[in-house]
């Protein structure tokens, strides 16, 4: 079983599991399993992540003042009884600045929060609105946990986020896009797949 989420939560990966179990209730001879908890820190996830940044960078006519690292989040009360999801996602962001080796600082916030409660600080649309003040007028967005483009990084990133950041002062925005389909994504799932068979 592999989650494509590469930070494990309860609320993602630990829902494929349950999910996948569920389906394995109706099986009469049930085959062994293995499953892949998370990624976060993988050596070719985390070179993949760095050639889309270089990437997107060869493609700018400008050079961002600031990357921002975008997670969706969860409910803060999920971190406080044990789920590792926010440990692994600055993890990940320390990793890319470990291995980013330019002069642009690489910052983690977390997205897609709803209702009352709190969720994981900093959140990526204040973060936004706050960095223009901070004299941060460019910025280069990456959501590392998001193994493909979706309704969160298309709309909620690139179209919402992009209108906060510019309607507070901001200059430039930019989005790397997810691995989606590219080979360096393929190689690590294929890597992660071969480990477990």
């Amino acid at each position: 079983i592999l989650p494509l989420y590469p930070q494990y939560a309860a609320a993602t990966s630990a829902t494929v599991c349950d999910k996948v179990f569920k389906s394995l209730i109706q099986m009469r001879w049930q085959p062994s399993l293995q499953t892949v908890a998370h990624y976060e820190s993988d050596p070719l996830y985390i070179k993949a992540l760095l050639v889309s940044i270089r990437r997107k960078l060869i493609e700018l006519k400008w050079t961002p003042d600031v990357i921002v690292a975008s997670y969706h989040g969860i409910p803060q009360k999920y971190f406080d009884k044990g789920d590792p999801y926010h440990c692994y996602c600055l993890k990940t962001s320390r990793l890319l600045r470990e291995g980013f080796r330019k002069n642009i600082p690489i910052i983690s916030s977390f997205q897609s929060r709803f209702g009352p409660e709190k969720w994981l600080e900093p959140y990526t649309d204040e973060t936004l609105k706050e960095l223009p003040k901070k004299g941060k007028k460019k910025v280069l967005m990456i959501c590392p946990g998001f193994a493909s483009d979706c309704v969160e990084t298309l709309e909620e990133i690139s179209i919402e986020g992009k209108t906060i950041f510019l309607e507070s002062g901001g200059r430039k925005f930019d989005v790397v896009p997810c691995l989606n389909d590219s080979i360096d994504h393929i190689n690590l799932l294929k890597n992660i797949v071969k480990k477990y068979t």
